[in-house]
């Protein structure tokens, strides 16, 4: 094969020096490959594959892979194909969860090609060899910083190993610091993936630094672009908001790590995340006022993000939600707001926000305080801030309209296109709405018509504001009706307990304690939260306001905002646009940026917001293309959290890096790579000795590996994996009855806390238990934690205000249910697991010296006379699980239901007497009255 793949005509797309030594290097051996980010790993990834393909008869499995990179792979593929023309080339091919039967998979494996396939599908087929692990030429793991030693990705790569010492495996990542967390990361990582060797490419290594910096370089203009003294304002007070958060959080005795803890760290995307993961295995045991703090961490966080991005009047309405998210309960007495909301610098938000949009006179309250004019006018303004970026994003556009105009034709081989590149949609949809009014006039407007018209986005905040103040109206009619409702029904339920005890919860009369205020403190739940709440401006000066941005002519000259566009007469208007003229506005998208760079081939670039990674990606783009001049506009908030945050993110990329290298450097090579537990063959013959020979009993042994039939939907947990680790063969079917068939007499059923709270919602658990015990000696249902979360039920009802006012009916209760679920069926056995490591190891004490299951009665088990039980094996499980969740629907009628009907539509679509000849009368009618019943009814 070797010599066959020197003599093909491949073709590759790779021009820099250090792509073309990273090649070559993962042609000749297997190793993880560490890229940073933005240096073109997908293409290197693609390079590599059409490689493999057009050499031919070889069988390449991709894993890891999403749907828009199995697109883009594809493409490319098939273009590389069409340069090399290579004959043998044969594209990518997807296996999905799309209904791709086992006999369509059988044939295309047989085949050969370059495969990418979902790993609960590759699992499945590797254990039930529809896809013999030693047919496959090699594996290609993505995003290899997902693999932990749980994952199914590991689990696939252990079959592989294990079968295949002669298939190469190659592991890719383009994103270094989940390799630096913990100890020995790195190691652990390769011991995973099975491999020796780590490959790491920073940006600051010679050759890319040479590839990269050698030739002709990007144009590259830096704009600092002032924030307003509002935004200022807004900034430092949040930032104060989240240091006293965390100085919150470090006060409360967690008994953690706090080093990390930090306002630097605070600005890093996922820290929030990071603390409740810390917090987990403790979060039964940390305080209520601990868990809010985790929580405001994230509210501001976003409210960070959504200042420097969303427009005032957005920004202002998004904090209008805020609050209203964070007022108690109704008629509530307990304060449970967030603390940050009664600090002074929450009220500089909400109140430099509000001025950011419009302002006014001092409410009446006011008037006689010094400064206030003696005619009190009720009336609000408009201020209506622009964000700063707006400004000069016209001025560079105007720059570029004028180098165009200068240079009509290009010296080069790229297009006249200007690149606009954002954070996300959001922002992308701002950008094109002021792009296409920032020279509307407005009709206070006295400039003469010879001036050159100012950019402005005097009529997209208004038409906002207009919207605004319907939202806030609609919005405040909304609340009041809800809150009327809930007070009813508060009302009501304190009715009903004040009838069995007057004084539950207050003292008798002569021992109450006098409360200052008399009976004004008896409402004060609501009227004390809503002091968080500013005040709130009067309906005349709300009309004034309106008055004000009401639409003029001009503004209804303007084309409205387009939400969906139909397509009815694309006929009339489809043309090609002229590529010189083309603005395009882009979200950053990872490795797609890549893709958008060759198609567009633009002369300017934007980039309306940083991100290293694209940066890289223009150096790899002007690099690879000498022909190609590029400008490149680098705007930023100078002293904002963004510019902190873009040099926080380089900073630890290169600690990440740095970390990496040293543990490199000192990492001791991993020799056991078959895949294979070691194991003495003595003590797995005497694995099942039956010792117990009383009775004229007979001594049995036998030296083959315990088996464990396990139904296919299981394979999203982490329990196949393991108890494959555990040198048990592991047999993928697809079950009727329980999830897993230990012994022909042991059926187990195995439940997650929130699946367990799920199955006695609908009353599915009842079903499966009755269906157990019909056809095993020894049924149990497992309910197994979470290995990072604490291992009590406390946590799924740690909410104390809930259950200080939830219903006195026990039954609701979890543990109350588990009981009425043990009387039920007294001969279910439950076992409680903390820990999918901990059920490998009961699974194997519960094994131990059984028999071995047989799979094939397993499957038969539950069927009807005469049913197939391959007949309903589709691996498109998610429509099944929602079926089940509809009342009515049994594991007895399932089957049938999935056979006769076509999609979930067809379901809700179907009369009742049609679903009487399906199920029974019952059943029907349950499932009717469920997709019949409106949403408005009680």
């Amino acid at each position: 094969m070797q010599g066959e793949n020197t003599k093909a005509p491949v073709k590759l797309s790779l021009p820099l020096e250090y792509q073309q030594d990273l090649f070559n290097e993962l042609r000749s051996e297997d190793e993880l490959v560490l890229l940073a980010s933005g240096l073109g790993l997908l293409r290197l990834v693609i390079n590599l594959l059409h490689s493999y393909d057009a050499a031919g008869n070889n069988l390449i499995v991709i894993v890891g892979a999403d749907e828009r990179e199995n697109g883009w792979i594809g493409e490319a593929l098939a273009e590389h194909a069409a340069v090399s023309r290579s004959p043998m080339a044969r594209g990518l091919s997807q296996v999905n969860t799309d209904a791709m039967s086992v006999g369509t998979r059988e044939r295309m494996y047989s085949q050969g090609g370059i495969f990418s396939i979902t790993s609960r599908i590759l699992v499945v087929d590797l254990l039930s060899r529809l896809l013999n692990p030693e047919t496959v030429t090699g594996l290609v793991v993505l995003h290899s910083e997902r693999i932990v030693a749980t994952s199914i990705e590991a689990f696939i790569i252990r079959i592989y190993r294990q079968m295949n010492k002669a298939g190469f495996l190659k592991a890719f990542s383009d994103n270094p610091e989940p390799f630096t967390t913990g100890f020995a990361p790195l190691a652990s990582m390769i011991r995973n993936l099975f491999l020796r060797k780590a490959s790491l490419w920073p940006r600051f290594h010679v050759t890319v630094a040479k590839s990269l910096e050698g030739r002709k370089k990007a144009e590259v203009i830096e704009l600092e672009v002032p924030m307003t003294d509002g935004m200022k304002d807004i900034q430092n007070a949040v930032l104060e908001c989240v240091e006293v958060s965390i100085g919150e959080l470090r006060k409360a005795d967690t008994g953690l790590e706090l080093d990390d803890w930090t306002l630097d760290s605070a600005l890093h995307r996922s820290f929030d995340v990071i603390i409740r993961r810390q917090l987990d295995p403790i979060w039964h045991r940390v305080s209520f006022r601990t868990r809010q703090i985790v929580n405001d961490l994230t509210v501001l966080r976003t409210i960070l993000h959504a200042l420097l991005t969303y427009d005032a009047v957005s920004f202002n309405k998004y904090l209008d939600t805020i609050l209203a998210a964070h007022q108690p309960p109704p008629g509530s007495t307990r304060q449970n707001q967030s603390p940050w909301l009664f600090l002074d610098a929450a009220n500089t938000i909400f109140e430099t926000a509000k001025r950011r949009v419009y302002s006014g006179k001092p409410s009446e309250e006011e008037e006689g305080t010094p400064g206030s004019s003696g005619a009190f006018s009720e009336s609000l303004r408009p201020v209506l801030e622009e964000q700063p970026k707006w400004s000069l994003l016209a001025e560079v556009l105007d720059e570029i309209e004028r180098d165009s105009y200068m240079n009509p034709t290009p010296r080069d081989d790229s297009n006249g296109t200007t690149l606009i590149m954002c954070g996300d949609q959001r922002t992308c949809s701002q950008l094109r709405e002021y792009l296409q009014h920032m020279h509307v006039r407005s009709a206070d407007d006295t400039r003469t018509d010879h001036e050159e018209p100012k950019p402005t986005a005097a009529f997209m905040m208004r038409r906002k504001l207009r919207n605004y103040l319907d939202w806030k109206k609609d919005f405040a009619r909304v609340s009041a009706s809800l809150f009327e409702e809930n007070q009813n029904a508060l009302d009501g339920f304190t009715d009903q307990r004040g009838n069995t005890n007057g004084y539950r919860g207050k003292g008798p009369p002569n021992k109450r304690r006098r409360v200052r205020g008399g009976a004004a403190a008896a409402g004060a739940g609501r009227s004390v939260s809503s002091n968080l709440r500013l005040a709130e401006d009067k309906e005349s000066q709300v009309a004034s306001l309106m008055a004000d941005v009401r639409p003029t002519d001009v503004d209804a000259m303007q084309k409205d905002e387009v939400a969906v566009d139909e397509l009815d007469s694309m006929e009339d208007y489809f043309e090609l646009y002229e590529m010189n003229d083309l603005l395009v506005v882009h979200p950053y998208d990872g490795d797609m940026d890549d893709h958008v760079l060759e198609e567009v081939r633009p002369r300017y670039v934007v980039m309306y917001e940083p991100d290293a990674a694209f940066i890289r990606r223009v150096e790899v783009y002007r690099s690879s293309h000498e022909d190609r001049n590029i400008r490149v506009y680098f705007m930023y908030y100078g002293g904002s959290v963004e510019e902190q945050r873009y040099l926080s993110a380089v900073r630890r990329e290169k600690d990440a890096f740095t970390r990496l290298i040293k543990e490199k450097g000192n990492m001791a090579v991993t020799l056991t790579l078959d895949g294979a537990a070691p194991t003495d063959p003595q003590e797995q013959f005497l694995r099942t000795v039956n010792t117990r020979i009383a009775g004229g009993g007979r001594l049995a042994a036998t030296a083959e590996p315990p088996r464990v039939v396990v139904d296919i939907r299981e394979f999203r947990s982490s329990l196949p994996s393991l108890l494959h680790g555990r040198s048990m063969i592991v047999i993928p079917c697809m079950l009727t009855v329980g999830d897993y068939v230990l012994t022909p007499s042991i059926c187990i059923e195995r439940k997650s806390v929130r699946d367990l709270i799920s199955s006695f919602k609908n009353g599915r658990l009842f079903n499966q238990a009755e269906t157990m015990l019909q056809h095993y000696e020894h049924p149990m249902l497992l309910i197994e934690f979470d290995q990072n979360k604490s291992f009590t039920l406390d946590p799924f009802a740690d909410n104390l205000y809930e259950k200080s006012i939830k219903s006195a009916d026990d039954s609701k209760d979890l543990q109350s249910k588990i009981v009425l679920l043990t009387i039920a069926f007294p001969r279910l056995k439950i076992i409680w697991s903390s820990s999918p490591y901990q059920t490998a190891e009961i699974f194997a004490e519960l094994k131990n010296k059984q028999e071995e299951p047989d799979p094939i009665k397993a499957v038969q088990i539950g069927l009807g006379l005469g049913e197939d039980p391959y007949e309903q094996q589709s691996f498109n499980t998610t429509p099944q699980d929602m079926l089940r969740a509809v009342p009515g629907v049994t594991s007895k009628n399932m089957p049938r239901l999935t056979l006769e009907v076509g999609d979930l539509r067809e379901v809700s679509n179907l009369g009742e007497a049609e679903l009487d000849e399906m199920v029974g009368r019952e059943a029907g009618r349950q499932i009717h009255r469920f997709f019949n019943k409106s949403v408005l009814d009680d």
